[in-house]
């Protein structure tokens, strides 16, 4: 609050007051006490009233750029009355208790939300954990079947399955808790994992993995989720037309920047049109090759970003339409660094 806009805020009573002031002098003149004392009196009124303006201004400025700072600032801007003492002047005092309920009232709203999603969360995980039963069950009725029917069939089944692994992964992002582990991971035995689970689409695709990955690279990684972050990528490359899909890492040292180990995915595929390319991590972005597929949710790159950032990794995706795509996935050397990040 500046100067300027108090005294607007305020003109009728500075005006008010200048009247008054004026005509006391005026008074005065006619009752015949002197010129002098006719001007000395109202200055010193009006000197009276310009102070009273100015401790006024004073403490209203402190308490509302106090106030201006903390909602700048917070992140959650309920919780600003908690932060900012009671002012003395009335109307302060009107503000920092509407601020008050405001506050209460937005925070059991948060909270009830919170609890609800929580709720919803963990059904989800448990639908999921139970739909797995008659999909395991399935499974082992097939097993005794052959022919391209059969095969058919299990490719489906794989895609259930696939679909539902996406959705218990999503569910877990969105929990507050901390549903992973960083610990050391063999890399090599992670990407091994990520295309043993995706063999069947792999193979139905035509696509050809290799792996060049020394076997005593280690990262820093939960490892299930890992091994999901892979098998979106590789499910990716093989969707849209990867004939080859290449692992291969490399440290990178700067002095700038921490020690970390990068893992390049590149794909021979369809390639991702450049105006698309900024956004293929936003959640429900299917792009110009997802639009032409007609399957695509816009879900895999958006839980790869999600989980990355999660676990403190980097991920980068570069790409050139009719040539293929390159995903990097960075791991730091150091775990406290990934700590801090989370």
């Amino acid at each position: 609050m500046s100067l300027s806009t108090y005294l607007r805020d305020r003109f009728a009573a500075v005006f008010i007051g200048i009247l008054c002031c004026v005509a006391v002098g005026g008074m005065l003149a006619v009752l015949g006490v002197g010129r002098d004392a006719a001007v000395l009196i109202p200055c010193f009124i009006a000197s009276c009233g310009a102070v009273a303006l100015g401790v006024g201004y004073v403490r209203r400025h402190r308490f509302y750029r106090e106030l201006s700072h903390l909602v700048d600032d917070l992140d959650r801007t309920y919780f600003a009355s908690e932060l900012l003492e009671t002012p003395e002047f009335l109307e302060g005092k009107l503000a920092h208790e509407a601020l008050e309920a405001v506050g209460k009232a937005a925070a059991d709203d948060v909270a009830q939300h919170r609890q609800q999603a929580e709720a919803y969360r963990e059904y989800i995980e448990l639908w999921i954990h139970e739909i797995k039963t008659p999909i395991a069950a399935a499974r082992l009725m097939m097993a005794d079947l052959r022919g391209p029917e059969a095969a058919k069939l299990k490719g489906e089944i794989d895609r259930i399955e696939s679909s539902i692994e996406q959705a218990l992964f999503y569910a877990r992002s969105t929990s507050l808790a901390h549903d992973y582990a960083i610990r050391e991971v063999a890399l090599a035995e992670a990407v091994r994992t990520a295309c043993r689970k995706n063999a069947r689409y792999l193979i139905e695709r035509g696509v050809t993995p290799a792996i060049e990955v020394a076997e005593d690279v280690v990262v820093f990684a939960d490892s299930s989720w890992l091994a999901f972050i892979l098998g979106q990528i590789l499910v990716n490359a093989a969707k849209y037309g990867a004939a080859n899909v290449r692992f291969v890492t490399c440290a990178e040292e700067a002095a700038a920047s921490p020690a970390r180990t990068v893992l390049e995915v590149a794909d021979d595929g369809l390639g991702i049109p450049a105006a698309d390319v900024p956004r293929v991590f936003d959640r429900g972005f299917t792009g110009q090759n997802g639009r032409a597929q007609g399957s695509a949710t816009g879900m895999g790159l958006y839980l790869v970003a999600t989980l990355c950032e999660k676990m403190g990794l980097g991920v980068a995706l570069a790409s050139e339409e009719g040539l293929g795509t390159r995903v990097m996935l960075s791991f730091p050397h150091d775990r406290r660094r990934l700590d801090m990040q989370r």
